[in-house]
């Protein structure tokens, strides 16, 4: 990265809370910033896009117990500029929507710095819409006004015009209003707003934990503190409230307020979350496991020079696909070379990463494992065969030694090795100790060995893991979730990422359809 001589300071809109809506430019900001100052709405898995050498600061503020003075957040944006620092300053929502964006920015441009405001998707639109509530509809509400729930205690009088909010026939949001809901509710009826429109209230809106309660203004607080509903949330009195029995999609999605913990490597851990999200999950990273390169490359640069000599190839995993073929380059060569070679691949997405490099499989077994494999290939003579399987340092030996068996000459040589991650488990041991955890995901052996490893042994693995559901890859890691003695409840019949996250979804479809008593 090129130092400034002065830096600067992006004030970037983190979005409400669901990952999948930060803005482009605040991703680009994101992976450019030295320091990470960031917020208590602000999502933490944003921060995945930081650098890993990135400082991350929490400054968040909360309506309750202790937290930094907005000044001291404002000395630390002018200090970390004027020291040459790219700044990012991660706020929830909009930065400039009741998010103090403008103070700061204030107290930039004063002190000679350069900023950038990079805008935000508001609470104030998205929770409502992930409610399945929209702000503005054509016959219901033709005007929207956001109003904060909480104003600065040290102004003399209010600078709400109640009697207007209360006459305005259209959509009106308040961010902040939590505590003083009941106020709010009755002071907009005091000033004419019928008790009957709809209210309603909703919770961490976006997020897997999103909470939703609907009444009217008359009972809405009831209602809310019968929920017992707490900060953050966005209150919305309208018409359009009325939508929702119609439109909630998002709280129907069939993993919908579920967090599941996601033990593989960090680096591949974004189509499974991805796939999660889609079905309305929280995804938690829990890396177990991380890719390193072999402790020796001299048997793979061996096996290179000597590509010709073999007749088949055999990848295991996308992992050896990636790491046997960024070799081969690294050694001036390419696919070119494996001209002549029937290459094998345990699975689609082993198959797609091979294609990544220009290269097509020659087979994929229908089961997606070793056991796949060797059916397919013992149908043909293999008799002094030569082949090559590039593949993680431990692995089952069972592909090599049944092919041995069978006549060829095989050599497995390790590409990449799997270690336990240096970085402290303690956050999402956390998650587990809090019971905020509904599935574990496992995708190999590995993940399973060095989970139970770093949280201290199965003694105290099977406490934490008690009320958890355990969802493993194939029948393989399954196993070895069982030796370690524990309840695997979700296996799906194809050894997939796609495919495990279906097999979830479709426990909970199934669990529930059991509760509301429909037939299987």
């Amino acid at each position: 990265m090129v130092r400034r001589d002065k830096g600067k300071v992006y004030l970037v809109g983190a979005g409400p809370g669901d990952p999948g809506l930060l803005t482009l430019r605040g991703k680009e900001c994101l992976e450019q910033a030295d320091v990470v100052l960031y917020d208590y709405l602000a999502n933490p898995a944003l921060l995945a896009h930081a650098r890993e050498e990135a400082e991350r600061v929490y400054v968040g503020r909360r309506g309750r117990g202790k937290y930094p003075e907005q000044e001291a957040i404002n000395r630390l944006l002018v200090e970390r500029a004027q020291a040459g620092q790219v700044v990012v300053r991660l706020k929830g929502g909009d930065p400039f929507v009741f998010g103090r964006g403008g103070e700061e920015a204030e107290v930039l441009a004063s002190a000679g710095i350069e900023f950038e405001v990079v805008p935000g998707v508001t609470a104030a639109v998205a929770a409502p819409a992930y409610a399945g509530i929209p702000v503005t509809h054509r016959t219901l509400a033709s005007t929207l006004t956001i109003v904060t729930g909480h104003e600065d205690p040290e102004k003399p009088a209010t600078a709400l015009d109640w009697s207007r909010l209360a006459t305005n026939q259209g959509t009106v949001v308040f961010l902040m209003g939590m505590k003083n809901l009941s106020t709010i509710a009755a002071t907009l009826m005091a000033e004419g707003r019928a008790g009957s429109t709809p209210a309603a209230v909703i919770r961490w809106g976006t997020r897997a934990s999103q909470q939703t309660v609907v009444g009217t203004l008359a009972d809405i607080a009831d209602k809310a503190a019968a929920a017992q509903m707490e900060p953050p949330t966005v209150i919305v009195v309208g018409e359009v409230v009325r939508l929702r029995s119609t439109l909630n999609w998002f709280e129907k999605r069939p993993l919908f307020g579920k967090r599941v913990l996601m033990t593989r490597a960090k680096e591949q851990a974004g189509e499974l979350a991805a796939l999660l999200a889609g079905y309305g999950a929280e995804p938690v990273e829990a890396p177990t496991i991380t890719i390193v390169p072999p402790a020796d490359w001299a048997p793979v640069d061996q096996a290179i020079a000597e590509i010709g000599t073999y007749d088949r190839i055999i990848f295991t995993s996308v992992n050896g696909v990636d790491r046997f073929m960024t070799r081969l380059w690294s050694k001036g060569l390419d696919a070119r070379c494996l001209a002549g070679r029937r290459i094998c691949c345990i699975g689609p997405r082993t198959a797609q990463e091979l294609g990544r490099f220009g290269l097509r499989a020659d087979v994929i077994p229908e089961a997606y494992q070793a056991e796949g494999v060797l059916a397919t290939l013992n149908r043909q003579d293999l008799h002094n065969s030569r082949i090559l399987i590039p593949r993680a340092e431990v692995a089952r030996e069972l592909l090599p030694d049944e092919l041995r068996t069978a006549g060829a000459h095989v050599d497995v040589i390790p590409v990449y090795r799997t270690v336990t991650p240096g970085q402290d488990s303690g956050g999402w041991r956390k998650e587990l100790i809090d019971h905020r955890i509904h599935v574990v995901t496992f995708t190999s052996s590995s993940t399973v060995c060095n989970f139970v490893a770093m949280l201290g042994g199965v003694d105290a693995v099977k406490p934490l893991v008690q009320s958890v559901r355990i969802a493993c890859i194939g029948p393989i890691t399954a196993r070895t979730a069982k030796d370690y003695g524990l309840t695997v409840s979700i296996v799906p019949s194809e050894n997939t990422i796609p495919a495990l996250v279906n097999a979830i979804a479709q426990h909970y479809r199934s669990r529930e359809q059991v509760a509301m008593g429909a037939p299987q």
